[in-house]
């Protein structure tokens, strides 16, 4: 299988996970999803209080290096199993994700472009840029209503670590995308655009 890597990365609540779904929505099983999220470090030594005080927008909250082993796999045809976070827990589930490879293996999230490792094994790479203040709000929504999430929580943690965090590692890491896009999903014209270049590589595949 001619395997292609499709990376994307962007803040916090930029819209990542809706150019994500639709992209999956366009082509079904063509495509396998694999999220960095899901491999934030398994933390069963600390106490759920000590875990809502990790910084989880740092890169050394994720275990990187299983995810660059996936992957890799996933590009040789393997089946991976991938772990599973609870985010109300702030802890790895004891669930695993089967992904089985596909001709298009899409990687997701924040912290994926500084990684060198990572980047090396995509073959295009796609940075979601979306204003701050519209970033945020729709980080306090998902957080709430999706996570079981504080607004307190929410906003203590997007001051302290995600905001400073996002300047340090995350804006930086756009230099290494060979493609913006701005507002991600709801921006038609470059999801169009992707589309068709992922149609041009399955219909030769």
């Amino acid at each position: 299988m001619n395997t292609m890597v499709l990376g994307v990365a962007g803040g916090t609540g930029s819209g990542k996970t809706t150019l994500t779904r639709k992209i999956k929505e366009r082509f079904g099983d063509k495509i396998s999803v694999i999220s960095h999220d899901n491999y934030y470090k398994r933390q069963d030594h600390l106490s759920y209080e000590e875990r809502c005080l990790t910084n989880y927008d740092h890169p050394d909250a994720f275990d990187t290096d299983l995810m660059v082993e996936h992957l890799a796999a996933l590009k040789r045809g393997e089946t991976i199993y991938c772990p599973v976070y609870d985010f109300s827990q702030h802890n790895r589930s004891d669930e695993l994700l089967e992904i089985k490879p596909a001709p298009v293996i899409l990687v997701e999230g924040i912290l994926i472009f500084s990684s060198p490792e990572l980047c090396s094994l995509m073959d295009i790479k796609v940075f979601v840029d979306t204003d701050a203040d519209v970033r945020i709000l729709r980080r306090i929504v998902r957080d709430v209503k999706k996570r079981g999430r504080t607004l307190d929580s929410v906003v203590s943690q997007y001051l302290t670590t995600v905001k400073p965090m996002h300047e340090q590692f995350v804006e930086p890491s756009k230099r290494q995308a060979d493609l913006i896009i701005p507002e991600g999903g709801k921006n038609t014209v470059a999801l169009d655009m992707l589309i068709h270049r992922l149609e041009n590589h399955l219909s030769s595949n």
